[in-house]
């Protein structure tokens, strides 16, 4: 931005509160809401779309994060359509494990395959039919390296879950639930972290 505009220091302190090495898009949000940080603060008047152009120089995924919508995600992760996911009704359980997930190693290994069903049909069915049809690619290839991150997300549905994945390239796994089970560390790995 500052190729572009006169801007002056800026002197930043992130506190940051989601775990690193997640899957979850921590440094990408970083980047995006720090774009849209600096141009309200120097009123730049800069569009939706402009910050998305920025914030794709920054990486694939940022763009995600101006909006900041449930959106259907192609191309290579910059190209948004918005989708009508409403999980107001549901709680969300997340684990991370000790472990992080190397992104270079997930996506190297990661064979995708194309769905029985397209994401706007499955995302448009009710959340208790995703188990069957809504797929992570990148479980099959790190539950192999990491069993354990297998274990949580089978101890989510042993909970209860409706639905359970891991969350983008890992490590993290995240299971839906109508309410939250009653002491989640009993059925958890020892050493993984659980966000309610």
């Amino acid at each position: 931005m500052k190729e572009d505009f006169d801007l002056p220091p800026v002197n930043i302190h992130l506190h940051k509160n989601i775990p690193n090495g997640a899957g979850l898009g921590g440094g990408s949000s970083n980047g995006a809401f720090m774009l849209k940080t600096l141009n309200s603060l120097f009123s730049l008047n800069l569009t939706i779309p402009q910050l998305e152009k920025y914030a794709l120089k920054l990486g694939a995924d940022c763009p995600f994060f101006i909006r900041n919508t449930a959106s259907l995600a192609t191309g290579i992760g910059n190209i948004l359509t918005p989708v009508n996911v409403d999980l107001s009704d549901y709680r969300i359980l997340l684990v991370k494990p000790s472990k992080s997930v190397s992104t270079f190693e997930a996506y190297s290994k990661i064979v995708p395959f194309i769905p029985l069903k397209s994401l706007t049909e499955i995302l448009n069915m009710p959340i208790r039919n995703w188990q069957d049809y809504l797929v992570n690619d990148f479980e099959e290839s790190v539950f192999k390296m990491y069993p354990e991150i297998q274990k949580i997300k089978d101890s989510l549905y042993e909970m209860g879950a409706i639905y359970a994945s891991m969350t983008g390239s890992g490590s993290a796994v995240f299971g839906l639930f109508r309410s939250l089970p009653v002491k989640p560390e009993r059925f958890i790995p020892k050493g993984s972290f659980i966000y309610r």
